[in-house]
């Protein structure tokens, strides 16, 4: 392998999101988004990154990924970064399920792409998504290393006893219903970067990891493997997100099927789409939500206390799970900005040696940093996440070993 660049690609139904990185000091060289494929106004900002260059905008209709691609490919070679550089050493793609099967970043073959298409009926939503942009890029560039980097991946290590519902086993494993959790990118890279802040190995160190975006999901770590995480067989279970409920008891929706007399499919639009934040006070902006609170606004209060309890919730089971806590790191947009959630999410918990300092708490900062008072039993840190360099650097890593599963030799079974 000659090359030091990985081109990362973040496929949706209609957009794609992708980064080029070298590899040789994790910098960026270029960064962009292509939106609203298929449409009439499709759109594609490209930023390049070395040599202080300006962003670049380009609208119009993008017929499908092939196209989009193609136009990724012409504005990476205005920059002489193009896909038929020499430098090129992979393509790295985040696919978003990828079951029991695949544990650890994967070279594409054949064999890979079918389970990834067999995995279609517990991620509709994402994996026809993933898979179209993988193909489109091998089409680009066939002879190019082409890297699956799963969000499930990470969650692979819990036991069964965390990972199994309490449901009959053999129609569990017909169905295959199990708990397979998400943002697991984001959960690896996080949980490392807090055991380095805190001048430790990730195998001396315990984390609870908490992922608040519009979707939002905790894990926790011990010693550097995921032992429980709250999302579960798709990414509605668990924590209060921006347009999803989290957890709810099941017979909620037995009731609003008999009841209510909706459809399943109105009844998936409304838990997915329709709840959390959005369902509680009509906004799933944080921002917004907390402004609301500040002026006196009574129903955005009920929904950040609603928010706030789930997560003291996760917070205090998943202490439990893991006996000894080191730190808790928040991350994502809500948890690397909100600064009132970090401080209600620990308020009352100083038995379990969790508290942040305000001065701390509220500086702004893009670094990977402690809010917690000097000397805290349990550190709480915000550690800003960065999945795009965890794909590249667990595809670099991988076409670079030679052990590498290529076609998931070590990946399925």
């Amino acid at each position: 392998m000659n090359g030091t660049r990985v081109l990362v690609l973040n496929s949706g139904s209609s957009s794609v999101k992708y980064q080029l990185l070298d590899m040789r000091d994790s910098s960026r060289l270029a960064v962009g988004l292509v939106e609203r494929i298929g449409e009439e106004t499709s759109r594609l900002k490209h930023t390049p990154l070395a040599n202080g260059g300006k962003a670049r905008e380009q609208t119009g209709p993008i017929a499908d990924h092939e196209a989009a691609l193609k136009a990724v490919a012409e504005e990476l070679g205005k920059d002489g970064l193009g896909l038929d550089s020499p430098e090129l050493a992979a393509i790295g793609h985040r696919v978003v399920h990828g079951g029991k099967q695949f544990t650890e970043p994967t070279v594409i073959d054949e064999r890979v792409l079918a389970e990834i298409e067999r995995l279609i009926p517990v991620a509709p939503l994402h994996n026809p998504a993933n898979l179209t942009g993988i193909r489109t890029a091998q089409a680009l560039r066939p002879d190019l290393p082409q890297v699956a980097v799963f969000d499930t991946a990470f969650h692979t290590t819990m036991p069964e006893s965390a990972a199994r519902y309490a449901i009959d086993v053999e129609t569990a494993d017909e169905h295959r219903i199990r708990r397979y959790g998400f943002h697991g990118t984001s959960h690896a890279y996080v949980s490392r970067a807090t055991a380095r802040l805190l001048g430790k190995d990730p195998s001396e160190v315990n984390v609870i990891v908490l992922h608040l975006g519009n979707g939002a999901s905790a894990s926790a770590v011990r010693a550097g493997r995921c032992v429980d995480t709250s999302m579960g067989l798709t990414p509605l279970e668990g924590l209060v997100m921006g347009t999803r409920s989290g957890d709810l008891d099941p017979a909620v929706i037995f009731h609003l099927a008999r009841v209510g007399g909706l459809s399943m499919d109105e009844i998936d639009t409304l838990l997915n789409k329709k709840s959390g934040l959005i369902g509680l006070c009509g906004d799933n902006d944080m921002r917004e939500i907390r402004r609301r609170v500040d002026e006196g606004d009574e129903r955005a209060r009920l929904a950040f206390d609603i928010y706030i309890h789930r997560l003291r919730k996760y917070i205090g089971a998943y202490y439990a799970v893991l006996g000894r806590v080191d730190a808790i790191a928040f991350t994502a947009g809500v948890g690397e900005n909100s600064a009132p959630v970090r401080e209600a999410a620990v308020a009352g918990l100083e038995g379990l040696g969790l508290a942040v300092d305000a001065e701390r708490n509220g500086a702004r900062s893009d670094e990977p940093r402690l809010v917690s008072p000097e000397g805290a039993r349990v550190a709480v840190a915000v550690v800003p996440t960065d999945e795009e360099l965890e794909i590249a650097t667990q595809t670099y890593a991988l076409v670079g070993s030679p052990e590498a599963p290529v076609g998931g030799s070590q990946a399925l079974n």
